[in-house]
């Protein structure tokens, strides 16, 4: 019993310590501003993959909300970000891509800047976009800077 004990007491510490997220591992929120587009990118640095991107015309009042990695199908978007829903056109695009629109003064953007959570879902495809807190001020000055 005394060797047994600390072995088991080692493998409930190893089992329990919080490790980092595999689902979120590698993956950043990256704000590109320039002459063009505003552009918040849900992205794996020094590579291809994207997650979400976010996207505007300073000034413009509007955000071009793309989420990646469905089979993406064209039709009527329920967006929702806390208690707030709208329902806007959604397009598929190239691969997996599926791309719609929000005033950036809508409430359901609103609660997307505040609580960095809005889910976009056309059909029984659901997709999530989660800013993490600490990125949330990027996604404060990309709304910000979008709003008309």
């Amino acid at each position: 019993m005394g060797v047994f004990l600390p072995a088991l007491l080692a493998l409930a510490l190893q089992s329990s310590a919080p490790g980092p997220n595999p689902a979120s591992a590698g993956w950043t929120w990256t704000l590109y501003e320039g002459s063009g587009p505003m552009v918040l990118a849900n992205e794996r640095p020094d590579s291809p993959d994207l997650k979400a991107t976010l996207q505007c015309q300073p000034g413009s009042g509007v955000v071009t909300v793309a989420v990646y990695g469905s089979d993406p199908v064209s039709g009527f978007a329920r967006i929702t970000a806390g208690s707030a829903t709208a329902t806007a056109e959604a397009r598929a695009g190239r691969g997996d891509k599926l791309e719609t629109t929000l005033p950036v003064d809508h409430p359901v953007f609103a609660a997307f800047v505040v609580g960095g959570r809005m889910t976009v879902a056309v059909g029984e495809s659901q997709n999530l976009v989660t800013v993490e807190r600490s990125h949330l001020a990027k996604l404060r000055r990309f709304a910000d800077r979008c709003s008309g």
